[in-house]
């Protein structure tokens, strides 16, 4: 049996497969505290229900300045959508190098799967996340270890690499079965918590990338509301329902523009300008027409009315 007073840091995003690594290196007696990263694209909810359900404290790391700056400009590019997950991974070791000499962590350990994901769990980028943050040889991945070269935590004897195992592909069946074993009854499918996977957001993030780099917090959290347009550097958002035009009023700030029609319900519109006032007029007009389409009770009337908020004046 390892010495309990073994420390590991494991990433946990609370998917099963970060749950199996935390018990797989409890089972040798290790003390393991969760990490999960906090992101504009990725929050730690899930990471938290782990957490207690497994018996763990969690670390939760904000790096969302640093991960949007990553994801403008990706050092090894995105996947089928705008994930950038090699540097995710890489961005997301090199903050755990630095808690684990601030917090006294003996080493580090995932729940990667060797071939799970064809861009960020590929033998070559595996090698390339370790290279990227620092931690070459230091990074424990115990559902694949037989299947990598040994770790220097192995080597030191600080794991039992016998006891490690060598999981690879895309089946979920040894992973289900470990549950079972462990008593792991709760656990989200693997569909990927992270919304840059998502292909319509995606698209309204690149769109907003090319139009304005300099998108914010603010900015990318209206992403994921609503019906989006553009009229040449205005963006016209259209509330679907009254939890998103509530959404989209508390993400209103200074000098957007709020529209809402006058004598029907409908959804709430907001209108953000990026920088070309000259087409301004033009995207109110629009906003205005789509306010109107979309509210089933006024479509087709005639001579409806608006009224208009310019935010902060």
């Amino acid at each position: 049996m390892i010495n309990k007073k073994t420390k590991a840091i494991v990433l946990l995003s609370g998917g099963l497969d970060s749950m199996l690594a935390v018990k797989i290196l409890q089972s040798q007696g290790i003390e393991v505290t969760g990490l999960s990263f906090q992101s504009y694209f990725f929050n730690c909810e899930q990471a938290k229900k782990a957490a207690r359900a497994l018996g763990i404290k969690l670390i939760i790391k904000d790096f969302s300045i640093e991960h949007l700056k990553m994801v403008k400009s990706p050092k090894y590019g995105y996947g089928k959508t705008m994930n950038p997950c090699l540097d995710c991974h890489a961005l997301m070791f090199k903050q755990v190098k630095t808690i684990i000499k601030k917090q006294g962590f003996d080493f580090v350990a995932t729940g990667e799967v060797l071939g799970q994901r064809p861009m960020s769990q590929n033998k070559k980028a595996l090698e390339i996340i370790e290279k990227e943050s620092g931690l070459l040889g230091c990074l424990v991945r115990p559902l694949s270890a037989k299947l990598l070269k040994k770790t220097i935590p192995e080597e030191k004897g600080m794991v039992i690499r016998e006891q490690l195992l060598d999981i690879s592909g895309r089946s979920r069946k040894k992973q289900i079965a470990l549950a079972k074993k462990w008593k792991i009854k709760e656990y989200p499918t693997p569909a990927g918590g992270c919304i840059l996977t998502d292909s319509e957001f995606s698209l309204r993030l690149k769109d907003l990338f090319k139009i304005f780099p300099l998108c914010q917090k603010n900015d990318i959290e209206l992403l994921g509301v609503g019906r989006h347009f553009w009229q040449d550097k205005n963006k016209v958002i259209i509330g679907r329902n009254e939890q998103e035009n509530l959404k989209i009023k508390a993400l209103a700030k200074k000098r957007d523009v709020l529209i809402e029609l006058q004598d029907y319900s409908g959804p709430l519109t907001l209108v953000r300008s990026y920088g070309n006032n000259k087409q301004e007029q033009k995207a109110l007009l629009k906003a205005k027409k789509l306010t109107q389409y979309y509210s089933l009770k006024a479509r087709n009337k005639k001579q409806v009315k608006f009224n208009i908020k310019l935010v902060g004046a």
